[in-house]
Order: C-alpha cells, then structure tokens, then sequence
C-alpha cells in the first residue's frame, strides 16, 4: 500500500475507472529495476492500490512529476497511441548550470544509446531524431531556470540535450555535475493529453519542488 504519511511517497492526483494519474517522486523507478536492482517502484506501489494498474509512460528515475497510467488496456492502447503520435502536451521545468544565451530555441540533434556507456545517451548522426523547445522562466546566480518541450520521447533526451548545448541539469549524476544539486533539477510539471474513454481534453500539472 502507498504510505501516505511519507511525504516523499507517490501522491495521486486523479483516479477514475479508466486512468490513474500519479506525482512521482524523484529517487523511485517508474518500474522494477533490472535483477538484483530494487523492485520497489510506482508501478509496484499503484498495483498494490489499484491492481491491473497498466503502464503507459515512463519517468527516469530521478525525474520528479506527473505519470499517467491506464486501468483497462483499451485505455492502454487509445494512451499510447497518442503517446506515439506526438499528441500528447508535456513541459518540464529545469534548473540548468549557467547562463543560458538568449530567451528560447529548439535543440536538434539526434541521440542514440552510448553502448559502453550504457544506461547513458549520447548525440550521434545515427541516432534518432530528437528534439526539444526550451524558454528561459528566470535566471539565478550560477544557474537559469527553463521550461523544457520535448517534441519527441527519446530516453535522457532532455538531460543529453540540456549538455549539448552547454548547461546540464544541475544535480544530474549521468551527464552533470552530482554534486550541484540535492537532486536532479527536472521536472515533468505538466500533461495534457485526451481522456481514452470520450476524448475531452484533460490536463494535469504539478509544481516543481525545486
């Protein structure tokens, strides 16, 4: 059962008979990690409240925000459809090192997996294609805070794109400085998507903890 008198446990932000919408923490896996890795995750956590809870996306690990899921696999098929056709509306919210140079752009560069590198990304002309908008939303000391649009899911695809253009998200362990941040500064603060069952429009956000 979801303990909730944690507060760095799951928080639910909707529920009805054909969607589950989740506040990950940032630290939990979205599913089991690999053999002997932990198995404790929020697929785990939302079947033991809401068995047959059904995956549909997928948070990293210490990525904080909102995660739907499905309850019934028609509504798994009709989520990932839009899911894979781009239909889906995400914004993250990052704190990057740095000043970043203007007030918005658009990074383009294709990623693909860094295999002896693995699980980290890297940009290569045989990757796939990849794409986020970024918008400066305030500058700080040694750091600027954006808001992240990603046009296509690639994985560690905001975290790599974020590098390339000379400003890791701060506390990022994989392609950043750990040290910078109590944890990684991203945020999946918003997701707008059409419900399943009817096809109105519904939006769900979550305010950044950082």
């Amino acid at each position: 059962m979801l303990d909730t008198t944690d507060p760095d446990a799951p928080r639910l932000l909707h529920a009805d008979t054909h969607l589950l919408v989740w506040e990950k923490p940032s630290g939990l896996h979205t599913v089991p990690a690999k053999p002997p890795g932990t198995q404790d995750c929020l697929m785990a956590r939302a079947e033991a409240r809401y068995p047959g809870a059904l995956l549909v996306h997928r948070l990293d690990r210490d990525t904080s925000g909102v995660v739907v899921m499905a309850r019934t696999r028609l509504a798994q098929r009709h989520l990932g459809w839009q899911f894979e056709r781009r239909q889906v509306e995400k914004s993250y919210v990052a704190r990057v090192a740095g000043h970043v140079t203007g007030e918005e752009g658009r990074v383009d560069l294709p990623l693909r997996c860094d295999w002896p590198n693995r699980p980290r990304q890297m940009v290569a002309d045989d990757g796939r294609p990849s794409v986020t908008d970024w918008r400066v939303v305030a500058r700080e000391a040694d750091a600027t805070r954006v808001e992240l649009t990603p046009l296509t899911g690639r994985s560690h695809q905001l975290r790599v794109h974020m590098l390339a253009l000379g400003h890791p998200i701060l506390g990022d362990t994989l392609y950043g400085d750990p040290a910078s941040a109590p944890r990684l500064q991203l945020h999946a603060r918003l997701l707008a998507f059409r419900h399943p069952i009817g096809g109105a429009p519904v939006s769900f956000e979550s305010p950044a903890p950082f």
